[in-house]
């Protein structure tokens, strides 16, 4: 199918559903004394929920998400939905970004505004971008795959068709964090002479560096990493082993019950942003149940959980990427990559440490992540085809 409009209005009758069974939770119990250390405190959740009930209006947040330029495009059999924002300045540079699990294409809705249209912030208008932001293929508005195999770089492929055949850019930028730092480094990997330069906000989990058994070649900063990544998985990371191995059976729970999926999601946006364990100090209830309401009316929980089986079990390996690269890395992130790593693996001519923020980059710190963006980029800027 061609282009066309998107507009979201959820119905009645899945809201009315929703409110239905938040009100009738069924809930654990939880030892005593015990905060977060063992997932989701309870004390806390009860009162999202409680929130979700008596305050939250869903379709005041749907009337505030489509004042963005939404659209729908059929691609490799999947309904691909994207915000497409054009940018104000006189010269606008393409760029796609590419969110990652459990947020989704709203990760970047603070930083389209400021990509767009800088001048608006104080910033140079020359720095102005056309902003693309799909949601995945499972996630979302996208429609979810049918069949196995949509793994970060078929999602690559996705992109690279959205941006050159569908819109028409023949040179673009690209940005991602989480699963969208794979997608965007499969992206330039495959179809360098389509980018002029890609930025990213983590590198992963890197396996490779983690299996390496000559620790002679290894710097101090990479045996650390080894050392600090493998204490992650084991303390953190049970979410990514059940997700890789048996999605299905994680999504009937999530799928059922919105305090569950409210449960599985809320624990990770507080452990990987910057909040000091304070979740109120980085997002407000809205936000975060606009998330997670975004999974609900769409039931694609279990379609985003399936992405990190289909990468676990049929992702080709990446090789050198030859393509600038620019890295920003937020100090609360997890997992933050060696430089001596990144630079013999990536063509990296920006590396910035940032100030503050965590692992939801755009969410948390959308200023500085935009300037940052601005910055790696304006140097391609006399290159692009007028």
């Amino acid at each position: 199918m061609a282009i066309e409009r998107f507009h979201i209005h959820v119905s009645d009758e899945i809201l009315d559903d929703l409110t239905y069974r938040l009100h009738h939770t069924r809930w654990p119990d939880q030892i005593d004394n015990t905060g977060w250390e063992r997932g989701t405190e309870l004390s806390y959740l009860k009162s999202l929920i409680s929130y979700w009930k008596e305050h939250y209006d869903w379709r005041a947040q749907e009337t505030q998400l489509n004042r963005l330029s939404q659209f729908c495009c059929n691609i490799d059999g999947i309904d691909v939905h994207f915000v497409h924002e054009r940018g104000k300045g006189p010269n606008p540079m393409p760029i796609i970004l590419t969110h990652g699990w459990p947020d989704s294409y709203l990760r970047y809705q603070k930083i389209i505004p400021l990509l767009t249209d800088p001048a608006s912030y104080g910033g140079n208008p020359e720095d102005s971008f056309d902003v693309i932001v799909p949601s995945l293929p499972g996630f979302g508005f996208s429609s979810r795959p049918k069949h196995a195999g949509v793994n970060s770089f078929r999602v690559s492929e996705m992109w690279a068709k959205l941006m050159t055949e569908e819109l028409g850019y023949r040179k673009f930028a690209a940005a991602g964090g989480d699963i969208g730092s794979g997608v965007t480094r499969y992206l330039v990997a495959n179809h360098p002479e389509l980018l002029y330069g890609i930025h990213l906000t983590d590198i992963g989990i890197i396996r490779n560096l983690m299996a390496s058994s000559d620790q002679a070649k290894l710097t101090e900063e990479e045996l650390q990493y080894k050392k600090s990544a493998s204490e992650w998985i084991a303390q953190e990371g049970g979410y990514m082993s059940v997700q890789s191995t048996k999605p299905q059976s994680l999504a009937y729970g999530l799928t059922d019950s919105p305090a569950g999926l409210a449960g599985w999601i809320v624990e990770k946006y507080r452990a990987w942003s910057d909040c000091n364990g304070n979740l109120q100090q980085k997002f407000n209830e809205d936000e975060l149940i606009t998330h997670i309401m975004l999974y609900w009316v769409t039931n694609t929980i279990g379609s985003s959980a399936r992405m990190y089986y289909e990468n676990s079990h049929s992702l080709p390996p990446l090789g050198y990427i030859d393509v600038p690269t620019g890295i920003a890395l937020f100090p609360a992130d997890i997992l933050l990559p060696p430089k001596e790593w990144a630079v013999r693996n990536l063509n990296v001519i920006h590396w910035a440490s940032l100030p503050r923020g965590g692992h939801f980059t755009a969410m948390e710190e959308p200023e500085l992540l935009a300037q940052d963006i601005c910055n790696f980029y304006r140097t391609f800027r006399v290159k692009m085809n007028h």
